[in-house]
């Protein structure tokens, strides 16, 4: 995870202890986004200033100034750049409701006088208690009317395939730093196109959670779902099978490939990733449990408690062999929301720890507005009419794959 930092002089910051508020704040976001550039080149590069590792990339050149137009003013900022090749950063793409989410959130921290270890004294010397809570007030209105309109409104339309997924970020309250999930659910409509159709913040990861999140997307008018993608969570399990009886669930086959690694001893894991993978591969599920089989057989006395992960999910896992191979490539996975979440937690460092539950599904939902007006907006499809019609076709036997996986939840 990138870790920011940032620095001031003494003259900065002598200046930004004046009673203009609104330069303090306007200084603070540009060093943050200073810091935050700094640390994505030090992933892209694969080494600190100055480091020497067999690791390393590249090395970096120097600074070029880029503006950047934002809601409290125009900034520079110092953009790495890199010898051998381009610097790579998204902070000057759609720069739009993530923005002003991302100033939102931090001039609540400075509110709220949260002292953070990304923004560190600074910001609590800089601004102390009285920031102008009129100025927070007017763009927290406009982001939380955006991020609920979309959280109310109808969804409409068939969506056949849903992923979803929840990650966590730190939240302060009653005096308390806490993990909250913020749970998301990606679907595929009946042309191909990829959107997000929900999200919500939870305090935990559970049965009822679960529940409460699927229920709130069908009761928005979720329909025409025939296969849910996810982990093994027992929650999500439960949840599918309570609100969505008919729909089968397909297990993360990256995810359960992890699930069983970790359980492996290292010295065999690479051997048994890619048997794994040939057996995830297979033309037909007669194939593929035969070759479960000729995996159990080579493992199970060196790694028993990984072998006993995948004779337990092994069905769950392959629900997707029921369609062609290329619809199964497409929906074998939850990756495509894993990037979503790595891309939500990029954007969360420069805030680190939210003031509370409000700024961030303020800050995060607003990002998922931002990516959803991307996909929403592409002609890219994941799979076009005759794909559909293999959905359709299989209607019956993915509703017989449902009961199955009820009756071995409940057994």
């Amino acid at each position: 995870m990138a870790q920011i930092n940032i620095t001031l002089n003494q003259d900065e910051i002598l200046q930004l202890m004046s009673n203009d508020r609104e330069g303090a704040f306007k200084k603070l976001l540009q060093e943050s986004l200073n810091s935050f550039m700094k640390a994505e080149s030090t992933e892209q590069l694969k080494a600190k200033p100055y480091e020497r590792t067999d690791e390393r990339a590249d090395s970096r050149n120097g600074f070029r100034d880029r503006k950047l137009n934002t809601r409290i003013g125009t900034i520079t900022l110092k953009v790495p750049r890199h010898r051998n090749g381009s610097f790579e950063t998204l902070i000057f793409d759609e720069y739009t409701r993530s923005e002003a989410a991302l100033i939102a959130s931090m001039m609540e921290m400075v509110v709220n006088g949260v002292s953070t270890a990304k923004v560190g004294k600074v910001v609590e010397t800089l601004c102390g208690t009285s920031f102008s809570k009129s100025t927070v007030s007017n763009i927290c209105k406009e982001l939380d009317k955006n991020v609920n309109e979309f959280l109310t409104s109808p969804i409409t339309g068939e969506y056949p395939f849903v992923t979803v997924d929840a990650t966590y970020f730190k939240v302060r309250e009653d005096r308390k730093i806490i993990s909250k999930a913020l749970m998301v659910a990606y679907a595929v409509n009946r042309v191909g196109i990829r959107e997000v159709i929900g999200f919500g913040v939870y305090s935990r990861e559970s049965k009822e959670t679960w529940k409460d999140f699927f229920l709130t997307l069908k009761n928005r008018g979720l329909s025409g779902v025939r296969m849910i993608t996810a982990d093994a969570h027992e929650g999500i399990q439960y949840a599918i099978s309570q609100v969505l009886p008919d729909v089968p669930w397909q297990r993360c086959q990256v995810h359960f490939t992890k699930n069983i690694l970790d359980k492996t001893p290292k010295k065999y894991r690479e051997g048994l990733r890619t048997e794994l993978r040939e057996m995830f591969t297979s033309d037909t599920i007669e194939q593929a449990r035969n070759r479960r089989d000729e995996i159990l057989q080579d493992y199970r006395d060196i790694a028993e408690k990984a072998m006993e992960c995948l004779e337990t999910g092994f069905e769950s896992a392959m629900t997707v062999m029921i369609f062609s191979e290329n619809t199964r490539k497409i929906l074998r996975t939850s990756n495509h929301i894993e990037r979503l979440n790595r891309e939500l937690k990029r954007r969360s460092n420069v805030i680190g720890i939210f003031p509370n539950s409000e700024s961030l599904l303020r800050l995060m939902g607003s990002v998922i507005l931002e990516r959803n007006d991307v996909l929403k907006g592409t002609t890219r499809r994941l799979f076009y009419q005759p794909t559909y019609e293999e959905i359709i076709g299989n209607a019956d036997k993915l509703q017989m794959i449902a009961m199955e996986q009820r009756q071995l939840l409940a057994a």
